[in-house]
């Protein structure tokens, strides 16, 4: 075999595998679309009702939450006095602010600290030495300033509403094998621009799409790393926060399904936050989440596999886990489709046949995905969905392309930074979209 012919192999086994990536990913995305409507057909509410029973006032357990911050001088004061704004007994709520910043935010978070302690609110403002850990070290040093058994996690751009906490505790309360409520989350800044839009198009579709399908139908969903509350016992019989991933958000969710607890979700009250409005910002976030998938399934789908399942659990947590591998993917059959083409004088017509299966797949998620959710929450008009949807694709192809050699050295091991995703946008009310 000549050298060219070891190429053009190589070349068409590469793009043969990675189409197979995205036929796996779509094919779990077409099992939620399924789910979904046969749940719409048989007369399902969007949500998944969780345990009314809410206990007496003198029952109400203590609460902390926590906020890690890193560099958020315009966020931080608002999101102070957010959490303090949250309905719940004053003397059973403790707020953390979880402050590894090396800028002003400290001394703007001291001064707004310093008059919430004047109101009687018990707010902690932890500074650590360093920053190892990262986000989940943060989490974890706060843990042991604190012996509130259920703990509220916010990101510093996130505002839960004022009943936040009542709407969705007693659920936890009731039931003692749940590990955490994740709540939907909205987004202020949803029409800022075309990619803000686009971001909450796509997001619009994780939370009601794919997160309360996943719920609904008993599968592992994730916790998002903000607008939860967690059950500190299930924290740590999963073994507590871990550093050895950028997504110690899933890394915890997988931890404790193997240890037997499972989520609940909550679609209602949304908690409103922001997205980056840069690409070159939402760039950064797709590639600390893509990295931190391909840690997680390194660390734990074996322990999937190996954990005592049924086969159709172990399948629903491994599309979980390895949802992230439609960006490699991409990049890689978009390079190995170029250099195929090339290799063999041009001619694209050979490959056409699995180019129009992946187009029309791609299409029937994308709109199946994203429409439902966009009508439901009143986003807009259809020709502004149209126009917003168009914009997935190139951006999908560029972030892939963009990313993928970092998420190809993660798969070999490399390990990356944790690097935060600018955002300096106030946080206004969630508006319904007309």
């Amino acid at each position: 075999m000549g050298f060219f012919d070891l190429l053009k192999l190589i070349s068409e086994a590469s793009f043969t595998i990675s189409v197979l990536g995205l036929l796996f990913v779509g094919g779990g995305f077409l099992s939620l679309i399924g789910i979904n409507i046969y749940h719409r057909a048989t007369g399902r509410a969007w949500g998944r009702p969780l345990s009314a029973a809410v206990p007496a006032e003198a029952d109400l357990p203590h609460i902390l939450v926590q906020i890690p911050v890193f560099n958020e001088a315009e966020m931080v004061a608002d999101a102070l006095r957010s959490s303090a704004a949250l309905d719940w007994p004053q003397d059973r709520l403790h707020i953390q602010l979880l402050d590894d910043s090396s800028d002003e935010t400290c001394a703007i978070a001291a001064g707004v600290i310093g008059a919430l302690h004047e109101q009687g609110y018990d707010v902690l403002h932890l500074r650590r030495g360093d920053r190892s850990g990262y986000k989940a070290g943060a989490l974890a040093a706060g843990l042991i300033h604190s012996s509130a058994p259920y703990v509220a996690i916010l990101d510093v751009d996130f505002r839960p509403p004022r009943n936040w906490l009542r709407s969705i505790v007693p659920a936890l309360i009731a039931d003692p094998r749940a590990s955490f409520v994740q709540s939907r989350c909205e987004f202020s800044n949803y029409r800022t621009n075309w990619l803000t839009r686009a971001q909450g198009l796509m997001l619009d579709a994780h939370f009601m799409m794919e997160q309360a399908t996943r719920y609904r139908a008993g599968w592992m969903f994730q916790f998002n790393g903000t607008g939860a509350v967690w059950r500190r016992a299930a924290i740590a019989a999963a073994g507590g926060w871990s550093a050895d991933s950028l997504c110690e958000d899933l890394d915890l969710t997988v931890r404790a399904e193997i240890a037997g607890w499972h989520g609940l979700f909550a679609m209602d009250p949304p908690v409103p936050g922001l997205v980056p409005d840069k690409v070159t910002h939402w760039r950064v976030q797709q590639r600390r989440w893509s990295n931190g998938f391909v840690q997680v399934a390194r660390k734990l789908l074996g322990q999937v596999w190996m954990a005592d399942w049924p086969l159709r659990r172990k399948m629903s947590a491994s599309l979980l886990i390895l949802i992230q591998t439609f960006y490699p993917c991409v990049a890689i059959a978009s390079a190995s489709l170029l250099a195929c083409v090339l290799l063999r004088g041009g001619d694209l017509a050979v490959y056409m046949p699995v180019i129009d299966v992946i187009a029309a797949l791609v299409a029937i998620i994308a709109i199946c995905m994203t429409l439902a959710p966009y009508v439901a929450l009143r986003r807009g008009s259809t020709l502004r969905y149209f126009a917003t949807l168009a914009s997935l694709t190139p951006l999908m192809i560029y972030v892939s392309l963009s990313n993928a050699p970092s998420i190809l050295k993660t798969v070999f091991g490399a390990t990356e930074t944790w690097k935060r995703t600018p955002k300096t946008r106030p946080v206004p009310s969630v508006a319904p979209m007309d």
